[in-house]
């Protein structure tokens, strides 16, 4: 505040921000050719000058161009904040389940621990278990007290259990889990929030996976990275540009209506 004036923040517009993004990346390509140039030159001593500029542009002016756009670009994300932090609506989960009887204990009790002020109801789809993963599902949801509804799929694939689901989907909004997501005990709050808050025309956010398993072993290390990299970093960037490409099933909240 100065004086009684409240100090207005300065909003910088998204084709600002992608030419601002744009053209610090390309100084960064300019300086790194320009300091690249000795390795260019020894290199095409030992090959020809063709294939050197092929391959430093193929390990360092490439990813350098990608990598400083990308970075320029989350230095200018801004997400507004919150319009509602305890929001009530009702929300309807999914989640697709093949011989799960063994995990979706654990994966429902993550759900049974949100803290949401709105009605929460859970739809676990059995996709031609061959275990007793819909008895299982009952049992835990009685013990744990949810909303819980098992429905079946015939027809193999995730798609087919998902799209079976919402037939029998009455809330405004969807969230899809996988069997083995376990979600954060504000997860869903803050999705919830984050749809509302967004402009009229969004159908979709895409919830923060990581990987829990991630010091286990190598693969898993590499899940980690891939999960950082592909929703933490460009997936908030594509969101920025109003292009985000996918909303992973993992976990990801939808409007219903634009499923359907």
């Amino acid at each position: 505040m100065i004086g009684n004036k409240p100090i207005k923040k300065h909003y910088i517009s998204i084709n600002k921000k992608f030419i601002l993004s744009i053209t610090f990346a390309f100084i960064w390509l300019i300086i790194s050719i320009y300091f690249s140039l000795p390795w260019v030159h020894d290199l095409g001593v030992l090959t020809t000058p063709f294939i050197a500029v092929v391959i430093i542009a193929g390990i360092g002016y490439v990813p350098g161009l990608t990598n400083s756009f990308i970075i320029m670009s989350l230095l200018l994300d801004r997400q507004p904040k919150f319009k509602t932090i305890d929001p009530e609506v009702p929300i309807t989960i999914i989640i697709a389940c093949y011989n799960e009887e063994e995990t979706i204990a654990n994966t429902l009790s993550y759900i049974k621990n949100q803290i949401y002020d709105g009605e929460i109801k859970v739809i676990v789809v059995d996709n031609a278990s061959t275990d007793q993963t819909d008895q299982r599902s009952i049992e835990v949801g009685e013990e744990l007290e949810l909303n819980l509804q098992v429905i079946y799929a015939k027809e193999p694939g995730k798609f087919n259990a998902l799209n079976e689901a919402l037939k029998v989907v009455e809330t405004d909004y969807v969230i899809t889990l996988d069997d083995d997501t376990l979600l954060h005990k504000l997860a869903v709050k803050h999705v919830v929030s984050r749809i509302l808050t967004a402009p009229a025309d969004t159908c979709a956010v895409a919830g923060s996976v990581l990987v829990r398993n991630s010091r286990q072993n190598l693969l898993a290390r590499l899940q980690e990275w891939e999960y950082f990299l592909g929703i933490a970093s460009i997936k908030r960037m594509q969101g920025m540009y109003q292009g985000t490409l996918v909303a992973q099933g993992a976990f990801s909240l939808y409007t219903t209506d634009i499923l359907k």
